[in-house]
């Protein structure tokens, strides 16, 4: 068994913990819950090198959809969204879009979470008619706030952004605005125990 260096809680089933036991975990929470962006940073860069057939890998394909966000003049939360909305990639084969989704959501508008949790409905409109799946999937969302600000997103910064020959920023030029977004939720049900302690 391997020594213990930090305090840590006692108990061995939650139902047993005391305040004792939850000051020392909130200890670890605060500067745990901070560095939340450098861990993104970390995760993203397993994309790095993964083609999966497209022409370009993974990591490149954020890059430049953030890139062509950035250089249209989104602000910043946007373009850390269009950064990471395929973040999800080597987790979730299956739901990429809700993984980048669940990560994003305490931080960012419920817009930028919508149209990140949709966006590979949305993508389907120029590719699933080649792997049997129904193209116009994204109709059923016609009525959503948010359907135009999806399209625009596909068409303009997602879509575009399997070019070998574009120009992207490098991850080390996204890194400050991630940290950034990452400091703080705007919503979360532990937002305000974190920033007790």
């Amino acid at each position: 068994m391997t020594e213990v260096l930090e305090k840590t809680a006692a108990f061995r089933t939650m139902t047993e913990g005391t305040q004792e036991d939850w000051d020392i975990i909130m200890t670890h929470m605060k500067p745990f819950a901070e560095s939340g962006g450098a861990r993104i940073l970390a995760h993203l860069k397993l994309l790095d090198g993964d083609f999966g057939g497209f022409p370009v890998d993974r990591l490149t394909h954020c890059l430049q959809t953030a890139t062509r966000a950035y250089r249209d003049g989104k602000p910043e939360d946007y373009v850390v969204m269009a950064l990471l909305h395929d973040i999800g990639d080597t987790l979730g084969a299956y739901n990429h879009a809700d993984i980048a989704a669940a990560i994003l959501q305490p931080f960012v508008s419920e817009e930028l979470h919508w149209i990140v949790k949709h966006h590979a409905i949305f993508q389907g409109n120029n590719f699933f008619h080649f792997v049997g799946l129904d193209p116009d999937m994204r109709d059923r969302f016609r009525d959503s706030p948010y359907f135009e600000a999806t399209r625009e997103f596909i068409d303009k910064y997602d879509c575009p952004a399997f070019d070998p020959d574009y120009d992207s920023e490098p991850l080390e030029f996204f890194a400050p605005m991630v940290m950034r977004l990452f400091e703080r939720p705007r919503s979360s049900i532990y937002k305000s125990a974190v920033e007790q302690n």
